[in-house]
């Protein structure tokens, strides 16, 4: 009578590599940074440079709520782990649904150029 536990509800061991994966890309994110704000400046102007800026910002803050979530549940068990990896990424693709729909009328912004910035820094720091 004496059953082992299922393996999801068993904590993970050792350090999360979530957060060592997030802070590198959050620091190659600063290093690019400037780059695809002057590429968005010289393709949509100054609008265009700000709203690479802050399409950066959320992607790097995207990255880092996504490593502390993880953090946070993997080491009560695997199974909340999952949980919050999958509700966690639609909550935060929600995020970043309101947060563009609240700076969409916002004057200085350009929604080509903030739309780029955010699939370009997702894509390219993955």
């Amino acid at each position: 009578m004496n059953e082992t536990p299922s393996p999801l509800a068993l904590a993970a061991q050792g350090k999360a590599p979530e957060v060592t994966v997030s802070k590198d890309m959050i620091k190659r994110g600063f290093f690019v940074a400037p780059v695809l704000m002057l590429v968005a400046g010289v393709v949509w102007g100054l609008s265009g440079m700000w709203s690479a800026g802050v399409g950066i910002a959320l992607v790097l803050a995207n990255f880092g709520l996504a490593a502390a979530l993880i953090s946070w549940a993997a080491p009560i068990s695997l199974a909340l782990m999952m949980g919050v990896s999958l509700f966690g990424y639609l909550i935060r693709l929600g995020l970043l649904a309101v947060a563009i729909f609240l700076l969409r009328d916002v004057s200085w912004i350009n929604l080509p150029a903030l739309g780029v910035t955010i699939i370009v820094t997702h894509l390219g720091l993955l």
